[in-house]
C-alpha cells in the first residue's frame, strides 16, 4: 500500500520515518542550488506518478523508494562540497557514485530492506542521466529520471509529451529557486572533466567538456566509441 502523506505546497508527497531521514542527508549534505534541484525532481515526479501510473499501479508502486532515488541522486556530482567529497571515487561516473552513496545511506538506515528494493534505488540513480534506457526499466526508475529531466529541460516530459502545467511549474520553481542552477551544473561538470575525464567519455557529461574545456586539453580524440571499434586489435 502506498506510504502516509504530506503536502509541499498542495503536492502529496510520500512521507516515511525513511523519507524523512533521506530529505534532511540531503538538506545537510547538498549545496543550496542542488538541494534545490532535488526538491524540484521530487515534486515534478511525484506529479508525472498520476499522469502515468493508473490507480492500481500506483497501488504497487515502491513510492517510498522513489522518494529517496530522487532525493539522493546527485550526492556523486559536486567535487567541490567537503560533505560530498568522501562519496566520490576517481574513476567511476557521478551517477555511479551517487547510486553507491544511496546504497549505503539504505545500509545504515535501513538494513531490513530488501536486496530487490535496495537496487531498484541504485539503478533509479545510476540510469538517471540515461531516459532512453531508464523509461523501459521499472516504473520507480523511469519515474525517477523522468521527474529530474523535467527540471533539466523544462515542463514539458519530452519522452511522452505530457508534464506538468505552466502555473505548478512556475510555484515549484518559485519555492526551490533555479537561480544557479545552470552556472552551477556548468561548473561540476567542467570539474568532473577536469578531474576525472575517463569518466565522462560515454555520457552527456563530456559535453560540457567539449563545449568549455578545449583550450585546458579536454578532447574526446582517442576515446569515443567510433575511435575504440576503429583502433581495436583484430586477431585473425
Amino acid at each position: 500500500m502506498p506510504p502516509p502523506t504530506r503536502l509541499i505546497l498542495d503536492i502529496e508527497v510520500s512521507d516515511t520515518p525513511l523519507i524523512r531521514k533521506a530529505h534532511a542527508y540531503a538538506q545537510t549534505t547538498y549545496d543550496p542550488f542542488t538541494y534545490n534541484h532535488i526538491m524540484r525532481s521530487w515534486l515534478f515526479g511525484t506529479l508525472l506518478i498520476t499522469q502515468r501510473l493508473t490507480p492500481s499501479q500506483q497501488q504497487t508502486f515502491d513510492h517510498e523508494a522513489f522518494a529517496i532515488a530522487t532525493l539522493l541522486h546527485d550526492l556523486g556530482w559536486a567535487l567541490d562540497n567537503p560533505r560530498t567529497t568522501p562519496l566520490i571515487s576517481t574513476d567511476k561516473r557521478f551517477e555511479v557514485d551517487g547510486a553507491n552513496a544511496a546504497r549505503a545511506f539504505l545500509a545504515r538506515e535501513a538494513p531490513d530492506w530488501a536486496p530487490v528494493r535496495v537496487q531498484l534505488v541504485w539503478d533509479a540513480i545510476a540510469l538517471h542521466t540515461t531516459g532512453s534506457i531508464a523509461a523501459h526499466k521499472e516504473p520507480e526508475v523511469a519515474l525517477t529520471a523522468a521527474g529530474i529531466r523535467v527540471d533539466f529541460w523544462g515542463r514539458g516530459d519530452f519522452a511522452t509529451g505530457r508534464g506538468v502545467t505552466w502555473e505548478v511549474y512556475t510555484r515549484i520553481a518559485t519555492e526551490f529557486s533555479r537561480a544557479g542552477f545552470v552556472d552551477g551544473v556548468k561548473e561540476i561538470m567542467c570539474q568532473l572533466c577536469r578531474q576525472k575525464p575517463q569518466t565522462t567519455f560515454d555520457n552527456f557529461v563530456r559535453d560540457f567538456g567539449e563545449k568549455y574545456l578545449r583550450e585546458e586539453g579536454f578532447t574526446l580524440e582517442g576515446n569515443r566509441g567510433v575511435d575504440r571499434v576503429e583502433g581495436a586489435v583484430v586477431f585473425p
